[in-house]
């Protein structure tokens, strides 16, 4: 706060003061402040770099940061599971229906959003994860082509990560607090906390249509969809090799993964078919889009951990029981989220019409 002179002594204060601190909806653990710049004529700035970079600068920074709030939306929505978890295993109410329990865990549609919860959480970490081990890759592979490849990977899956990942939370801390029912409603059980709390994580760093419209702009249409296509590629190879598994469970997800992957290839194709000739109508479909984006590649990784776990138990069977939840969670992302991609790609393909035709007066 203090302009600095020439010979290294503390000068006079430079001319900015906090006016306040802002009342949030939530991340009370993180004050944001009002600032004012120049009231008493002017404040000092120094210039950090060279001129006229300070855009470029700032994108290095924000893929970090688009990252970072990627991974935390993926804290919260397992800090929300593990609280609804705790509290569905221990709260009596009603007589529950699956045998056993003598908890609301016992109640299917408690089940089924804990499950929900479950699935896309390890889904989105696994997401989370495979673009930090790109970005390993990127930065110390020994081989230039396959750096190349990895850091071309870290750009397209950047926005999938922080966009999806925080939009999914959304809805995953809305389950946590709808499975504490009432009670979730009230601050003192914490539920509400992480559904406030999540709720920043779609806006800052880039809302989810800025990340959407970055998906499909520049990591997309840009290189004409190279990147995506070969990752297309390899969770095609995957999902037929899981087809072909004598496993049942796994050729199921193999063959539901299969159907998402055309899904994903149908909605990329009309992206860059449209990119040019109707830019609005793109636009307007890119949030669904980057949602079918990640759906996908999630439901692509728990998958291979489905396949993992079921290579490790026919090893070694001392974690059985964690690795056959491994393969019942990717089972319940493959029948009940995988298969939302169709009606997403049926959205990107079809939904701009009724998205743009309205006038302002009329909206």
């Amino acid at each position: 706060k203090f302009l600095v002179n020439d010979d290294g002594s503390l000068g006079e204060r430079n001319d900015l003061a906090c006016t306040s601190i802002e009342h949030k909806l939530g991340i009370h653990g993180s004050p944001t402040a009002s600032m004012t710049f120049g009231d008493n004529g002017g404040a000092i700035g120094y210039l950090v770099g060279e001129p006229h970079q300070g855009l470029a600068c700032m994108f290095t920074m924000m893929n970090h940061a688009r990252l970072n709030v990627g991974l935390e939306g993926v804290g919260v929505s397992e800090r929300a599971y593990q609280h609804a978890r705790a509290y569905a295993l221990e709260r009596v109410q009603g007589k529950p229906a699956l045998a056993g329990s003598s908890t609301i865990a016992g109640h299917p549609d408690v089940r089924r959003m804990l499950m929900d919860m479950k699935a896309r959480t390890e889904a989105m970490r696994a997401l989370a994860y495979f673009c930090a081990g790109q970005m390993d890759r990127a930065a110390g592979h020994p081989d230039a082509q396959e750096r190349a490849q990895a850091q071309a990977l870290v750009g397209l899956l950047t926005p999938v990560v922080k966009g999806w990942c925080t939009d999914s939370a959304q809805g995953i801390t809305s389950d946590g607090l709808q499975i504490h029912g009432g009670m979730g409603y009230i601050e003192e059980t914490g539920a509400a906390q992480y559904f406030r709390d999540a709720r920043i994580t779609t806006i800052y760093e880039g809302t989810t249509g800025i990340q959407a419209n970055d998906l499909i702009g520049r990591k997309l249409a840009r290189e004409g969809g190279r990147t995506l296509k070969g990752l297309l590629t390899r969770i095609d190879s995957d999902a037929r090799r899981l087809m072909d598994a004598r496993d049942p469970e796994l050729s199921s997800i193999g063959d539901a993964l299969m159907r998402a992957v055309r899904a994903l290839e149908d909605g990329a194709d009309w992206q860059l078919a449209h990119s040019d000739a109707q830019p609005q109508d793109c636009a307007a479909g890119a949030v669904p889009f980057l949602r079918l984006a990640g759906t996908v590649i999630g439901g692509w990784l728990s998958a291979r951990m489905a396949e993992a776990a079921t290579a490790q138990l026919a090893a070694d069977s001392s974690d059985a029981g964690f690795l056959r939840a491994k393969r019942i969670t990717a089972s319940h992302y493959a029948t009940h989220i995988l298969v939302e991609a169709s009606a997403l790609r049926d959205i990107v393909v079809h939904g701009a019409a009724s998205t743009l035709a309205l006038s302002d007066d009329q909206l």
